[in-house]
C-alpha cells in the first residue's frame, strides 16, 4: 500500500494521518493536533470468527489484540502529556453497510476519557480504517489476518465447543436434579398442610407461608429452575453448534489456501521447466 495522507477534523483539531505499509497492516504517523501511530490490520466480523472481513485500528503502534504497546508509543494529543488506548473494529452489517464497533479507550494509567478527547481518538480511529477498508489492498490485507488469525481462533472456537457443551450438561443435570426435589418439597407442604387441618398452629401456618427461605417459595423456585435450566442448556447447546460450524469453515478455507499455494507452486515449477527448455 503506497503512502496516503488523511486530514481528519476533530473536536481537539486537525488531525494528518500518513499511512505507511507493512507486510500484514497499514500504520499511520499522526501529525497535527495528534501525534504517534495508529495500527489497522485485517480481522475477523465481530458476529462471525470465521469471516474476515473487518479492519481493526487500534491505537499505537502494534496490534493490540495480541501485543501491548510500551505507554511512551502510545499516541497523544498535541498539547497533552498522557498516551492512550483502545480500539475500534469497522464491518459491513447484513446489508453491506459500514458498522462500528468501539471497544474501551482510555488513558495509560487507566483512567476514564473526556467526552471531547473520547470523539477525537474515535474520529482518527474511524478515518483510519474507513481509509483501509476503501484501499484496493484489502483483500491482501484480510488475508494475511486470516493466515495470522487462524490458528488462534481454531483454539478457542475449539475451546468454545467443549466449554458450551460442558455447560449444557451441568444445566441439563440441574433440571433433572431439579424435579425430585420440587416433589419432595411439595410432599411436604402437602404433610404440613394436613397437620394444620388436623390441629390449626401459628407455627405450622408460617411453615406454609409464601416468604423468602420458605417451603412455598423453594417450591416456586423449583418450578422456574427445571425450565429455566432447560432453557439455558438449549442455548449453550446452539452456541457449541455454531462453534462448530465456524471452526470448520475455517479449517476448510485453510485446505483451500493450501490447494492454491500447491496449485500455485505446481504452475510455477511447470513454467521454469518450460524457460530452461
Amino acid at each position: 500500500m503506497k503512502r496516503d495522507s488523511l486530514t481528519v477534523e476533530t473536536p481537539a483539531g486537525t488531525v494528518i494521518a500518513t499511512a505507511g505499509p507493512r507486510s500484514d497492516a497499514v500504520v499511520f504517523e499522526l501529525g497535527g493536533a495528534m501525534r504517534g501511530s495508529v495500527y489497522v490490520t485485517g480481522t475477523h466480523h465481530p458476529q462471525h470468527w470465521d469471516r474476515f472481513t473487518a479492519v481493526r485500528a487500534c491505537l499505537g503502534p502494534v496490534n493490540a489484540y495480541q501485543t501491548t504497546a510500551p505507554d511512551d508509543a502510545l499516541p497523544r494529543l498535541a498539547r497533552g502529556h498522557s498516551g492512550y488506548r483502545g480500539s475500534l473494529t469497522l464491518y459491513p452489517d447484513v446489508t453491506g453497510r459500514p458498522r462500528v464497533s468501539v471497544y474501551p479507550m482510555e488513558t495509560a494509567a487507566g483512567h476514564e476519557l473526556s467526552p471531547k478527547t473520547g470523539a477525537t481518538l474515535t474520529a482518527v480511529l474511524r478515518a483510519c480504517a474507513e481509509h483501509v477498508m476503501q484501499h484496493e489492498d484489502l483483500p491482501a490485507l484480510l488475508t494475511a489476518s486470516r493466515q495470522r488469525d487462524t490458528p488462534a481462533l481454531l483454539r478457542f472456537l475449539d475451546w468454545s465447543v467443549t466449554h458450551h457443551r460442558t455447560e449444557a450438561a451441568r444445566l441439563e443435570a440441574e433440571a433433572r436434579a431439579a424435579q425430585p426435589d420440587r416433589r419432595a418439597a411439595v410432599a411436604a407442604w402437602w404433610t404440613v398442610a394436613r397437620w394444620f387441618t388436623a390441629s390449626p398452629h401459628l407455627v405450622l401456618l408460617v411453615m406454609l407461608a409464601d416468604y423468602p427461605g420458605s417451603l412455598s417459595r423453594h417450591i416456586s423456585v423449583m418450578e422456574w429452575l427445571a425450565p429455566y435450566c432447560l432453557a439455558a442448556a438449549s442455548r449453550e447447546h446452539d452456541h457449541a453448534r455454531r462453534a462448530e460450524i465456524e471452526a470448520a469453515c475455517l479449517r476448510n478455507a485453510q485446505i483451500r489456501q493450501r490447494a492454491r499455494e500447491q496449485d500455485l507452486a505446481v504452475s510455477g515449477g511447470a513454467r521454469s521447466d518450460r524457460i530452461r527448455r
